[in-house]
């Protein structure tokens, strides 16, 4: 197998020691090939990985996160799940004692942390140790109609829970199954209902790259930061044009990679300048509001395509050299998304883009398009266009480069990471601070009353002066 290194326009072939494994050794612990279409589901519910957890073996479906840190399954019944993990009836099972409490941007759970062995039906051979917490209690995180019991994050310890002390499930396969430090992801429910039956297929490729899952080249953007896939993006553009916004505008504050947000989310200010671009550049003269900030519907007879109407989409990503840059592009097939159809002779779409307030998310409405490599061995991201992104035959996906990076800044991203480790140090010294002032009152509180100031009639503050005078209105 030749593996392609970043925007070379050249193969060559690359080693373990880079990162990457080679051929699928049929006899050992990596067989891609068997992995190919082991994930179903779609971009509005998520895509999962059957998974066999203790002993004897109780069968999961686990929804693949490359957007947090623990990997966490259904430890009760629970009125939206199908099917839960006991850990009772597991002999392998080993609890550590440890409540453990996760929140995503929607919704969350509370648990227990142990440990038990998987196996992987469609994945590495062998069984492997790994942490595993036990869902107790949730809110909105098994949502009615999911077909997965569990959640499977594939980020960085730093964002694991309690603490980065928690082996994360690929490290922990990493280290057991002596595989590269590398995974890969396929989603393929491009132009598909986003609501549907929930079948749509996939590829989580663990230990390396599948060539047959991606055509051309693989473009790389280095990881700026170990903890989410944070990336940097330079620009967007829609319809072939610049928005022209400062490049942190599009990392305010971070950019991130992430499987388990269904949308392409924008912070704020960029959300709004695409909006304006596409409403700019479309076909369509009128448009309800409600259809952009994902209220309402837009709703065609069946037997139209409202993709011609809409612009294409491009995101810059800087290159491993820094002085160029590369663009994904994904067509209107990928972020106008229909649903189950209203009526019979309708079919509705969903806008796949929403605001975010702390974040740009290259999520599934991007991912969809792509085969994309998490080369944790070697600190970047690759893309490369997916084949099965396809609508009626034609592709709606697009990898081009390289591009100078001359217009834009030689960093976008913020050098101040206001992430969970500094948040807790920051409320450490606020705490100290405020323990040392409260000392401090309470002493000036014990000092005897002839230390004290003798106030005169001067002095005295009463209601008819400075009190009412600068009250707020």
């Amino acid at each position: 197998v030749l593996l392609r290194p970043a925007s070379s326009g050249r193969q060559e072939p690359l080693g373990e020691a880079d990162g990457l494994a080679l051929a699928s050794e049929p006899a050992g612990a990596l067989n891609f090939l068997a992995m190919v279409e082991n994930l179903q589901g779609d971009a509005g519910r998520g895509y999962y990985l059957e998974m066999l957890i203790g002993t004897p073996p109780q069968a999961l479906n686990i929804l693949v996160d490359t957007g947090s840190s623990n990997f966490a399954v259904a430890g009760a019944p629970d009125a939206d799940v199908t099917s839960y993990f006991n850990p009772e009836l597991s002999s392998t099972y080993k609890s550590q004692g440890i409540d453990v409490t996760v929140k995503y941007t929607q919704g969350s759970w509370t648990g227990m942390l142990g440990t038990d062995v998987i196996t992987i039906p469609k994945g590495i051979n062998g069984s492997y140790t790994v942490n595993i917490a036990t869902i107790l209690e949730s809110e909105n995180f098994f949502l009615p109609g999911v077909k997965w019991q569990g959640i499977l994050g594939l980020a960085y310890d730093a964002l694991a829970k309690p603490s980065s002390s928690v082996v994360t499930f690929f490290d922990s396969l990493v280290s057991q199954a002596k595989i590269p430090n590398v995974f890969s992801l396929q989603m393929c429910g491009a132009g598909l209902p986003v609501s549907g039956s929930g079948t749509n297929g996939g590829s989580l490729v663990l230990g390396g790259i599948e060539p047959s899952l991606y055509t051309g080249d693989i473009w790389y953007t280095p990881i700026k930061e170990e903890w989410y896939y944070q990336v940097e993006v330079l620009k967007l553009e829609v319809g072939g044009q610049n928005l022209n916004l400062d490049c942190r505008e599009y990392n305010a504050d971070k950019a991130i990679v992430d499987s388990g947000t269904t949308l392409l989310r924008l912070p704020q200010k960029v959300f709004s300048a695409v909006v304006q671009a596409i409403v700019h550049t479309s076909l369509i003269q009128e448009f309800s509001s409600g259809f952009w900030t994902g209220s309402q519907l837009a709703c065609w007879d069946k037997a139209e395509r409202p993709w011609s109407l809409f612009p294409k989409l491009s995101i810059y990503l800087r290159d491993e050299n820094a002085s160029r840059s590369f663009r994904i592009s994904i067509l209107p097939q990928l972020y106008i998304q229909p649903i189950l159809g209203i009526g019979e002779n309708l079919q509705c779409y969903r806008f796949g883009i929403s605001s975010s307030t702390n974040a740009l998310v290259i999520g599934a409405t991007v991912m969809e398009g792509f085969y994309v490599i998490f080369d944790r061995a070697q600190k970047r991201v690759g893309f490369a266009v997916s084949p099965c992104a396809e609508v009626d035959g034609s592709p709606v996906s697009e990898i081009e480069g390289p591009f100078t990076t001359t217009d834009v800044a030689s960093n976008c991203v913020s050098s101040v990471s206001f992430h969970e480790p500094v948040l807790w140090i920051a409320s450490y010294a606020l705490m100290s601070l405020c323990g040392i002032i409260l000392l401090v009152l309470i002493i000036l509180l014990l000092i005897p009353p002839r230390c004290q100031h003798r106030y005169t009639d001067n002095d005295v503050v009463n209601d008819e002066s400075s009190l009412v005078r600068h009250r707020w209105k």
